[in-house]
């Protein structure tokens, strides 16, 4: 069946368009490297390709170009081209995946909830239809979603990378006690899938040296993996709780640039620049600590 592009171009009014109510990517982002880039092409160039909207009342909202309205509307534009699409809310949310599979811009975890809201909250269609519509397999997909059934602090460790995603599935049938104490073995020890796997065996298999109180698998002793895991928990929350204040300041310096005279605007955002690059520092402090506590527990182990 041949396909008729329907399409109107026109210039929209900025302040008409909103994000897509469903957002594939819901986490915070800070402006990347990427988007710098982006923001310095469209100022020297201009807008290349415009953005895909629909019409939804009252106003438009984006399909895809998420990252190029963004970037416009930093270049304070008032009006931005766009290609105006009639679609359905399962079409817009299609293409927005679709774009973002494409630039591949999520990390795992996003992925997976994507799926699963196509999937399973939205009931839009099977495993089989969604690995169709953005060309992966059937296997991929289902894959990602089970990763879904990790506990979040593993998640973190896909989601930062310092888990792989083939390994992550290996943690899936497993409970989250001894999810945590293989995780802390892949950090330590660099682990395959296949030892992953011997790992697993052993668990089930239950050979511990019980007069030793320890398994064949470890040579770190409860206690002090205890302890490495409470430093763990306690500087990962506390880098969490800096980073959302920086989060917060970030957005404090957008309201200031929108809601402030530009003569009393300098001062003011000299001043939130600096408590930024103070927040920053102690996240550099809270990641050194976390490294010598743990370089000094090896040491002692």
């Amino acid at each position: 069946m041949e396909f008729f592009d329907t399409s109107i171009v026109e210039q929209i009014e900025m302040k008409m368009i909103r994000s897509s109510q469903f957002a594939v990517r819901d986490r915070f982002q800070r402006m990347s490297d990427d988007d710098h880039c982006l923001i310095a092409s469209i100022r020297e160039h201009g807008l290349l390709q415009p953005i895909l909207i629909r019409p939804l009342s009252p106003g438009f909202e984006i399909v895809a170009g998420h990252r190029r309205f963004h970037a416009c509307r930093s270049l304070r534009w008032r009006f931005i081209p766009c290609k105006i699409r009639e679609l359905a809310d399962k079409e817009a949310y299609e293409i927005q995946l679709t774009e973002n599979m494409q630039r591949k811009s999520m990390d795992p975890i996003e992925e997976a909830e994507a799926f699963r809201k196509y999937v399973v909250d939205f009931g839009w269609g099977g495993v089989t239809e969604l690995a169709s519509k953005i060309g992966k397999s059937e296997e991929y997909v289902s894959h990602r979603i089970q990763l879904l059934r990790l506990p979040e602090e593993v998640k973190q460790h896909v989601i930062e990378s310092r888990l792989n995603v083939s390994s992550a599935l290996e943690l899936t049938s497993i409970s989250s006690e001894k999810q945590n104490m293989i995780v802390q073995q892949i950090n330590s020890s660099d682990l395959t899938v296949r030892q992953i796997r011997e790992m697993k065996s052993l668990m089930k298999t239950k050979l511990v040296d019980d007069k030793s109180g320890t398994s064949q698998f470890s040579q770190t002793p409860p206690r002090e993996l205890n302890r490495k895991s409470h430093i763990l928990k306690l500087t990962k929350k506390t880098t969490l709780a800096l980073r959302i204040t920086l989060a917060r300041i970030d957005n404090l310096i957008d309201e200031v640039h929108l809601t402030v005279e530009p003569a009393e605007r300098a001062e003011i955002v000299s001043f939130l620049m600096g408590t930024r690059l103070r927040i920053h520092s102690l996240i550099d402090e809270t990641i050194r600590y976390k490294n010598a506590c743990t370089r000094k527990q090896d040491l002692s182990s």
